[in-house]
């Protein structure tokens, strides 16, 4: 989550100061001795008005505060967590301006750390309050007030207006999304249908949202998630430099200085760290090692996902650097629902966000159409009017096609590769030099384009104690190498079992598969393991590779550009020549 922190805001500072609205009680209270005509004259020509801040009962819209979305109607409200605890959640909600009193709309929610007021990862310096603009894009990409939805976004617990300690995942999160869920199902303005929508922290509460198999949840839009929490902090029991500074952020975003003109309510909840050891105990509860632990199996959303069924569309990059692929395939196995995704070689991105030079970073320019065909079938019972795939899938080489389900494989086969011997120093190897803490095995040349799809698996026995690295390459004819998948894990001697990460690349005929195995390597661009080496020989026997192989001749091309980053990718990947040793496997052609 936090490489560097969490998913990229979307700030937009205010522009300039405007004129608030302003209601008689609000004059009789400040002694106004004038008439209302002449009260407000005098208010609109003042300069140092404050923009209207909103309750459960007084609306503001765009026009008294420039914060709140066009289109748009501001209160606030809080309510209870669901475990029973004192918990106090806080929610703003968005409803369509001209909703006429009594009418009933679809909501969706999101849930998550992002939406004090004050900013998003930090202190914004907003001039005053008013809700986070986080998904402004989203709300103006898909005209949502226009199309008769609200918005509620609910701060967690430890968050913005919430009270409690922040618990990433945990029962207390999970008590919380449930509450969020049935409070925004059961308002008067409300039909019942909520959705859920977000990216990175809410998208894996949106996760959270799918297992807890509520009725009111209708669809779930979740971009670039953490399937288990456990795997993106330690992998296979190898530490990544996150098990300290997603608890060091999410900590700092919990003790955000809030605004002055929020209500007192709101200040005092979001001081609630300051009389709570809440910093102190999510830091240490990171440091918990065992997977096993009580802590991290409330945290496996990826097991807790059996027999789910709620409506989901995610989306996943297989090059991420901050929410891995890992436990992906788990996840989607263990859901029973309809599935929808966009999965490609980018990085933390949302799927309508653009670089700098204006082109999407996905490369597929549907998102807003594609995410509110989803929520209109889901929460309105609209029949689509354009078939989009429920899968569109870009790989390596920049094309995307049409799939539907994840992954679509002709054939598993497993590879035996012969043994190996490596010493666990932890120093940077080359593929071009046997440097005595690696060893490579490499494939024939393919006689077809092969995709490598899914999530392939390593067994192995060891002899030994330490660190060890698995990469697979991608290699041409003329040696040139590309780096695709990567795993570590902890050897103790005897047999050991692991998945790599979830990946869709593709060889081209002629081509080579080459498997490293050896220390874990000094943290490089895709690399951020906080190893200890044992400095020992570690022999490694009975090497087995599984693998998914799909044929990509019977692909179906659908719509999509090349996306932003996966030059940078395939830049920072690159080896250079490989010495191409002497072939010990073949990996076969996929059977259609």
């Amino acid at each position: 989550m936090d490489k560097p922190a969490t998913p990229d805001p979307r700030t937009t500072n205010p522009k300039k100061p405007l004129i608030s609205r302003i209601t008689v009680p609000r004059l009789v209270a400040a002694g106004a001795a004038m008439s209302l005509l002449a009260g407000l004259g005098a208010w609109s020509q003042s300069s140092s008005a404050a923009p209207a801040v909103a309750t459960a009962e007084d609306a503001v819209t765009h026009a008294e505060n420039e914060r709140v979305a066009k289109g748009a109607r501001w209160t606030q409200h809080y309510f209870p967590s669901s475990d029973g605890s004192d918990v106090e959640l806080h929610a703003d909600v968005l409803l369509p301006e001209n909703l006429p009193k009594g009418e009933k709309v679809p909501v969706i929610l999101s849930v998550g750390a992002y939406f004090g007021h004050s900013g998003q990862l930090e202190d914004e310096k907003h001039p005053h309050t008013g809700p986070s603009n986080r998904f402004y894009d989203f709300i103006e990409g898909t005209d949502l007030f226009s199309r008769g939805y609200a918005f509620v976004m609910v701060d967690q617990r430890g968050f913005g207006g919430s009270t409690g300690c922040l618990d990433f995942q945990g029962p207390g999160e999970q008590a919380d999304v449930k509450a969020a869920i049935d409070w925004a199902a059961t308002q008067p303005w409300s039909t019942g249908a909520v959705g859920m929508y977000g990216k990175s922290y809410d998208a894996i509460t949106g996760l959270i949202g799918n297992n807890l198999d509520q009725d009111a949840l209708k669809a779930v839009v979740a971009q670039e998630p953490i399937w288990d929490l456990y795997r993106n902090i330690r992998s296979n029991g190898v530490p990544r430099s996150t098990i300290g500074n997603v608890a060091t952020s999410y900590n700092r975003i919990a003790a955000l200085p809030q605004l002055p003109d929020d209500d007192e309510r709101y200040r005092t909840n979001a001081a609630y760290e300051k009389t709570h050891p809440c910093v102190a105990v999510n830091s240490i509860q990171y440091l918990t090692a065992a997977y096993e632990s009580e802590y991290w199996q409330a945290r496996d959303l990826a097991r807790q996902a059996k027999g789910s069924d709620t409506p989901l569309f995610i989306t996943q990059g297989f090059t991420e650097w901050n929410t891995e692929p890992e436990a992906m395939e788990e996840y989607l196995t263990n859901h029973q629902g309809p599935q929808r995704g966009w999965l490609g070689p980018w990085d933390h991105k949302r799927g309508n966000e653009r670089a700098a030079d204006g082109r999407l970073e996905m490369g597929r320019d549907s998102w807003f159409a594609e995410t509110i065909s989803f929520f209109d079938q889901h929460l309105l019972g609209v029949k689509p009017t354009v078939a989009y795939p429920a899968y569109a899938i870009q790989d390596n080489n920049g094309r995307w096609r049409a799939q539907d389900t994840w992954p679509v494989v002709d054939s598993s086969p497993t590879l035996a590769l012969p043994d190996g011997r490596y010493l666990d120093d932890s120093a940077e190897g080359d593929p071009k030099v046997d440097t005595g803490n690696s060893f490579y095995r490499w494939s024939q040349p393919l006689r077809q384009a092969t995709r490598v799809t899914g999530t392939p698996r390593l067994s192995l026995t060891a002899r030994g104690h330490g660190n060890l690295m698995v990469r697979l390459y991608d290699v041409a004819p003329d040696g040139t190498g590309i780096f695709f998948n990567e795993q570590v894990a902890l050897v103790n001697g005897g047999k050991l079992a692991f998945d790599l990460k979830s990946n869709d690349w593709t060889l081209a005929a002629g081509h080579r598969l080459a498997v490293q195995i050896g220390t874990i390597q000094a943290p490089g661009p895709f690399s951020d393991w906080a190893d200890a080496p044992s400095n020992r020989k570690i022999t490694v026997e009975d090497l087995r590779l599984n693998l998914d192989l799909d044929d990509p001749r019977d692909d179906r091309p659908t719509a999509g550009d090349r996306a932003v980053y996966l030059d940078t990718y395939t830049a920072l990947s690159t080896t250079g020549k490989m010495p191409i040793g002497k072939p010990s496997f073949a990996v076969p052609a996929p059977r259609r």
